[in-house]
């Protein structure tokens, strides 16, 4: 029988348990995938602590992932056994196999190998909505980039670089500072050390930056608002800090006539032309070699409860990616 990892109660890293699983066959509309690759993101944590709340207990962890067609439930068309596909949206994919809705699919083009597939979708997807699709990234524009030697990060900085922005970005570490700037940081700034909305002022020559992107939430908050000029947008897209939960939307007038969104990659994804266009993007500007993709951890499935817990102590950069 395949195997899979199991969360039967919300808790530490520990909860999660390696076990045999039954796997159906697809149906309508199906495919069953066996997994090559298997991509670990911040979200994954949310769902085992409880901060987000799972369907049903108990359940597998996991958007994203790679791997080879099995099978083709009734009426799919467009894929069939032996494909190669990738996924960032689909959920159960911390297991050997996996059964997912066809509509969240995206063959995977030759140039692109499995650990790259399953280490960008639900960051990249997650890169080309902020920056071409929620704010349109634009030559000449300033941006900051909260946690860029993160996973979404490293891809974020490149591709706004590649665009013509100038790139500022925050970091936690030294060492996370020399890989932002390796990634396409113009300015790196130690957000624990330094009060980055002053140095962003001085950076910008007190103009401010046309979007922050922030991924890390309570921490970063307010003083990203103060980052921005005139009629910014401040885009929240995470909360790896925790969330901002007193968000006083008159501030957005008192720093400038602000815009504040707080988007998700899967109200982007469900419409199935958009989740094309966008992986497109994506395949296209990763097989140029305008961005590259950082797979720094390479870890066992069977080992997810230690690659959760160094990802959730800020040890890791870059993407990880678990071998079933």
């Amino acid at each position: 029988m395949p195997k899979a990892i199991r969360v039967h109660e919300y808790g530490g890293p520990e909860v999660m348990r390696y076990e045999e699983v039954s796997v159906g066959d697809p149906g309508p509309g199906q495919i069953r995938v066996r997994q090559s690759a298997v991509g670990v993101n911040f979200i994954d944590i949310y769902f085992r602590s409880g901060h987000y709340k799972a369907p049903q207990l108990p359940f597998t962890p996991g958007n994203e992932g790679a791997g080879t067609v099995a099978a083709v439930g009734e009426g799919v068309t467009g894929f069939k056994p032996g494909d190669r596909v990738a996924y960032g949206s689909a959920s159960g994919t911390y297991a050997e196999e996996v059964v997912i809705d066809a509509k969240s699919v995206v063959r995977l083009p030759d140039g692109i190998d499995d650990d790259t597939a399953a280490a960008m979708m639900l960051k990249g997807l997650t890169t080309q909505y902020l920056l071409r699709r929620t704010y349109k990234v634009q030559p000449g524009d300033t941006i900051l980039f909260h946690a860029a030697a993160g996973g979404v990060g490293l891809i974020a900085t490149q591709w706004a670089k590649h665009l013509g922005a100038t790139v500022i970005g925050t970091v936690g570490s030294p060492d996370k500072a020399a890989l932002a700037r390796e990634h396409g940081c113009d300015h790196v700034i130690l957000y624990r050390d330094e009060d980055f909305a002053a140095k962003v002022k001085e950076i910008t020559g007190g103009k401010g930056c046309a979007v922050v992107y922030d991924g890390v939430g309570q921490a970063t908050f307010p003083a990203s608002l103060d980052c921005l000029r005139p009629f910014g947008y401040f885009v929240n897209f995470g909360s790896a800090s925790g969330a901002v939960t007193q968000f006083d939307i008159s501030l957005l007038a008192q720093k400038g006539s602000l815009y504040a969104t707080r988007p998700t990659l899967f109200t982007h994804t469900a419409d199935r032309a958009v989740l094309d266009e966008m992986a497109a993007d994506l395949f296209e500007v990763v097989q140029s070699g305008a961005v590259k993709i950082p797979v720094h951890t390479r870890a066992k499935l069977a080992d997810a409860p230690k690659v959760h817990a160094d990802l959730a102590g800020r040890q890791t950069t870059g993407a990880t990616v678990m071998h079933p």
